[in-house]
């Protein structure tokens, strides 16, 4: 069921990412790096081939190229994540062929080219899966270069970008660089988003009930350390846990309820590995 659940996950992260594609970024000429960005510039001078078609035909060279020169190390996930994302974007195509942009308003249309692209690649980023495409350019340049993979991947979207620019002006090649930027600020926001918990510490009189509560409950396990306060000196017990939102507030609650007094903090935090969360 695990996986039936995380394959229906990622369809809908490509399905967001190709509705942003084929509705926004392709009548503007929006090519923000990636596949799609490529495909973009490739169909002006091919008018008559769908930017889906072109995607796929790129992610088969890709995978070949790929393949001899990286053997087998992207997974499954990346490879499907690459045909899917073109099929789709295809699809769109010929259900909803576009003829321009919806709106005059070119910095609302870039806007949602990134909104849509960039909470859908969160999504499948998030399940360890990629969209492949570029991925695969940058795996190469670390491979055969000293560049790392992050800017190895920026280094090949860049230089989409600045093809655009050349292809369809100044003012598009500009508004593609500003998407590019904005979409790794917001693709690193949405996964955080994802993964956000909060750390809870409490210091209280009541810490064994508040420890029964968080463990019989919360159903949450909670770490305890011995301090001592710096201006009474006195021994105190610091319980520490990590749950989600709906956890921390009831458990500021009943805490707040049982010891008016007690000291209370919490933190937001995305990066938790081990037990009962994330295990890579």
């Amino acid at each position: 069921m695990k996986k039936i659940g995380e394959f229906i996950v990622v369809n809908i992260g490509l399905l967001l990412t190709a509705i942003g594609i084929h509705f926004f970024k392709v009548p503007n000429n929006f090519a923000t790096g990636g596949v799609s960005g490529l495909a973009i510039i490739t169909a002006y001078f091919f008018p008559n081939a769908s930017v889906g078609s072109i995607m796929l035909m790129i992610n088969i060279l890709l995978l070949i190229v790929g393949f001899f020169l990286l053997g087998r190390s992207f997974g499954s996930k990346t490879v499907y994540s690459s045909f899917a994302l073109s099929g789709m974007v295809w699809l769109l195509d010929r259900l909803f062929p576009m003829s321009g942009p919806f709106t005059t308003d070119t910095l609302l249309e870039l806007f949602f080219s990134i909104i849509f692209p960039a909470v859908g690649s969160a999504i499948v980023f998030n399940l360890n899966a990629s969209t492949g495409g570029t991925d695969i350019i940058a795996k190469i340049l670390n491979k055969y270069t000293s560049l790392d993979i992050g800017k190895a991947l920026m280094l090949s979207d860049f230089a989409i970008t600045v093809a655009a620019g050349a292809v369809f002006g100044v003012q598009v090649g500009m508004y593609s660089v500003l998407g590019l930027i904005l979409k790794g600020f917001i693709v690193d926001t949405v996964i955080e988003s994802f993964n956000i918990r909060k750390q809870v510490v409490i210091i209280s009189e009541k810490s064994e009930q508040v420890r029964q509560y968080i463990i019989e409950n919360v159903h949450r396990g909670a770490t305890i350390h011995i301090a001592y306060g710096a201006f009474t000196n006195e021994e105190k017990h610091v319980i520490t846990t990590v749950v989600n939102r709906k956890q921390a507030v009831d458990i500021r609650r009943y805490v707040r309820k049982i010891d008016p007094n007690a000291f209370i903090t919490i933190t937001n935090t995305s990066e938790i590995i081990g037990k009962g969360f994330r295990t890579v």
